[in-house]
C-alpha cells in the first residue's frame, strides 16, 4: 500500500520507519524538510505539500503539533483535501480537538472519502518500538480496513465510536498522565530532601502499587539530567488545555488537572522550557 505521512517529528519519523520496515511505500512531508532527509535516504519519497502527498497515496496519516496545524494541513490551499481523491482515507494521529476531528470526518464523508481520528499514547519509546496505544474514532468499517496498519505501529488499538471519540479517549489519557507527571516530580523532590537514594526508591516504587509508565520511563532520564523530548512539554500543555475545555463544556471541574496545567504553563509560558520533554517539569521547582 502507498501511504502518505505528514509530520515527521520525534514520533512520526519512527512510525514511518516501522511502516517502511513492514514493506509499505511511504510519501512524506514535513514543514521543515530536513526532518525527512533520513527517511528519504531509507527509501521514502518526498512531496512538496500535503496536497501532493494526498495525490500520491492510498491513505494519508497526519501527526502535527496543534489544532491550527491540523486545520491548515487538511483545509489549506495546498492541504490534503486539495489533492485527495474519492475513496481514499485520512487518519489524523495528532492529539487535537474532538470538534475538529468531527469537522474533518464530515468533510471527508460529504466528498466520498473516509476519515479517522487516531491519537496515540506511548511517546518516543512507544513509537520506536511499535508499542503505541492507539485510540480511534470514526466509521467502524474504515477502522477495520486500517487495523492492519495500526497493528504495525502499535500494540493496543481500540475503537471508541463516532468521529471525535478517539480524541476524547486521548483526553482521558492525558488527564491521567497529568497526575503521574506531577506525582513523580514531587516524589523525586521528597526523595532528595529526605536523603534517600533515588535509584533505590525508583526500584522499590516500580515493584509496588506506585508503579506507572511515566515513572519508569521518565525518572531514569531525570536522574541523568536528560530533558530531551519524548513528548514536548508545549504539546502536553496544549493537550491539557483541550482536556479542560472539553471538561468545562461537560460541566466538570477537574481540579487536579487544572493545577497540572498551571504548573506546565509556568514551565512553558514563563520559564520558556516548552521544547523540553514533559519530565522537565522538575526544573520549575
Amino acid at each position: 500500500m502507498k501511504i502518505g505521512w505528514i509530520g515527521t517529528g520525534v514520533m512520526g519519523a519512527a512510525m514511518v520507519q516501522n511502516l517502511m520496515a513492514a514493506g509499505h511505500q511511504l510519501v512524506v512531508y514535513n514543514r521543515t524538510k530536513r526532518k525527512t532527509d533520513n527517511l528519504v535516504a531509507q527509501g521514502a519519497v518526498w512531496a512538496a505539500s500535503p496536497a501532493e502527498v494526498a495525490q500520491q497515496s492510498d491513505v494519508v496519516f497526519t501527526m502535527v503539533g496543534f489544532p491550527k496545524d491540523v486545520e491548515g494541513v487538511y483545509f489549506g490551499e495546498t492541504g490534503i483535501f486539495a489533492g485527495l481523491a474519492k475513496g481514499k482515507t485520512v487518519v489524523d494521529m495528532t492529539t487535537s480537538q474532538p470538534k475538529l476531528a468531527a469537522k474533518i470526518a464530515a468533510y471527508a464523508t460529504a466528498h466520498g472519502m473516509h476519515a479517522l481520528d487516531a491519537p496515540v499514547s506511548g511517546g518516543d519509546i512507544g513509537a520506536k518500538n511499535a508499542t503505541l496505544t492507539i485510540m480511534v474514532g470514526g466509521d467502524v468499517t474504515t477502522y477495520q480496513a486500517m487495523l492492519p496498519l495500526f497493528n504495525v505501529i502499535g500494540h493496543k488499538v481500540n475503537h471508541f465510536g463516532a468521529a471525535g471519540t478517539g480524541q476524547h479517549a486521548k483526553m482521558a489519557n492525558q488527564i491521567m498522565i497529568a497526575g503521574t507527571m506531577t506525582g513523580l516530580t514531587e516524589m523525586l523532590l521528597y526523595t532528595k530532601a529526605a536523603g534517600l537514594d533515588p535509584q533505590k526508591v525508583l526500584a522499590t516504587l516500580s515493584s509496588g502499587g506506585a508503579d506507572n509508565w511515566s515513572m519508569e520511563n521518565y525518572v531514569p532520564r531525570i536522574l541523568k539530567d536528560d530533558y530531551t523530548p519524548g513528548f514536548f512539554a508545549r504539546h502536553f500543555l496544549k493537550d491539557l488545555r483541550i482536556a479542560l475545555s472539553e471538561a468545562d463544556a461537560m460541566g466538570l471541574d477537574l481540579v487536579a488537572t487544572a493545577q497540572a496545567k498551571r504548573l506546565y504553563e509556568v514551565m512553558v509560558d514563563v520559564k520558556g522550557l516548552g521544547d523540553q520533554g514533559t519530565q522537565g517539569l522538575i526544573n520549575i521547582y
